[in-house]
């Protein structure tokens, strides 16, 4: 998914003759803690509610504040996951969607993403999720896809974290499945050596111990 397709057409933009007071009142309407400032069609930046909150007279135009600006954006055709990139590395609420020449096409909120993220992963839809610990000159999703659908259960989404320097054995493997009885696979793919760190499902799993739904609940948790 990109860009283009998660803007919010709800979501204003502030022009630079706008007040700092009137920024303030959109951005509590709207709650988002940053809004685009936009100059004939031409972005100019992000502005911040933090920022504008210091600022002692709020009657006070918005282009007399320019330096207060962030001149982060992202390109119309980036996808999803470079966007939540950049919200969680510069802590934003909105980003703001430009073209080849700089013309601003819309914002995108941070709640928007993530909706779309988790509707992406099938978090709601109803199913197991399998953590496995693997080395990654081990790894082949093709394989650990293989031995899942075997047991007729299909991978609805799956997330790869490789291993921290130096620990070659602690790579991760997610796995959202689509059935709850998963113990048919766990049995499955213990049997050709792959080691399940975690489980969880509605229904019980035989061959997975309390004490590794404990740790599934934690991790979740984290």
């Amino acid at each position: 998914m990109l860009a283009s397709e998660l803007i919010d057409p709800m979501i204003p933009a502030l022009k630079p003759t706008d007040t700092v007071g009137q920024a303030l009142d959109w951005m509590q309407e709207h709650r988002v803690g940053q809004l685009a400032i936009v100059d004939q069609g031409q972005y100019k930046g992000l502005v911040n509610e933090d920022l504008l909150m210091d600022v002692p007279d709020d009657t006070h135009q918005l282009s007399e504040v320019m330096r207060l600006f962030e001149h982060l954006s992202v390109h119309e055709n980036q996808h999803l996951y470079e966007l939540l990139s950049l919200i969680t590395e510069h802590r934003l609420q909105v980003l703001a969607v430009v073209n080849d020449e700089q013309e601003f096409v819309g914002t995108v909120s941070a709640n928007e993403l993530l909706k779309q993220f988790a509707q992406l992963l099938g978090v709601q839809e109803a199913g197991a999720i399998l953590i496995l610990s693997i080395n990654e000159r081990d790894y082949s999703m093709a394989e650990i896809s293989r031995l899942v659908e075997s047991n007729n259960v299909r991978i609805i989404s799956s997330y790869f974290a490789g291993a921290a320097y130096g620990m070659p054995d602690k790579s991760r493997l997610t796995l959202k499945l689509n059935r709850k009885d998963i113990t048919p696979v766990v049995a499955t793919l213990e049997r050709f050596g792959y080691t399940i760190e975690a489980a969880f499902a509605n229904t019980p799993i035989e061959t997975i111990d309390q004490g590794r739904l404990d740790l599934l609940l934690r991790y979740l948790d984290s």
